[in-house]
């Protein structure tokens, strides 16, 4: 009995860690308005999840500016509407936007930003939607969060 508790526990010491969820995605962007991203699950044992936006592109922000907004479906065109007269000295976001959960800054090309928002404001059930909010692109530029 000895022998295979000895055994056992050797075992154990060798298994590899059990691995942590991923709490944070890169998405790209580029001069072509699209993201490379479809769709981003993010698992339920994450507190937080972080978004790292990156511009792969070269035109600059004020031709071809993309961010990242998260928001429930059914607000997205209406936030990224709003957002469009909010001008881009707002990034084209209407500034303190209760129905936006979180987005970057507005960049372009060449440049990145990230954002950490807390998972626990995505209800269970929630049908949720990330876009760039820069006028014209959020018809394309659009995924869909799952949580």
């Amino acid at each position: 009995m000895k022998r295979h508790l000895m055994l056992a526990l050797a075992l154990l010491a060798g298994a590899a860690p059990l691995s942590a969820a991923t709490c944070e995605v890169t998405v790209e962007s580029n001069d072509a308005m699209q993201f490379n991203l479809k769709e981003i699950t993010i698992d339920r044992s994450c507190k937080q999840f972080t978004v790292h936006l990156k511009h792969v592109g070269k035109l600059a922000k004020v031709s071809m500016g993309h961010n990242w907004v998260l928001a429930k479906t059914a607000d997205l065109q209406a936030v990224a509407t709003d957002g469009a007269k909010a001008g881009p000295a707002n990034g084209y976001l209407v500034p303190d936007d209760p129905r936006v959960i979180a987005h970057t800054a507005m960049i372009g090309g060449g440049e990145s930003d990230s954002v950490t928002f807390d998972v626990e404001r995505l209800g269970d059930g929630g049908d949720y939607s990330f876009f760039c909010s820069f006028p014209g692109h959020w018809g394309v530029m659009k995924g869909v969060v799952k949580f």
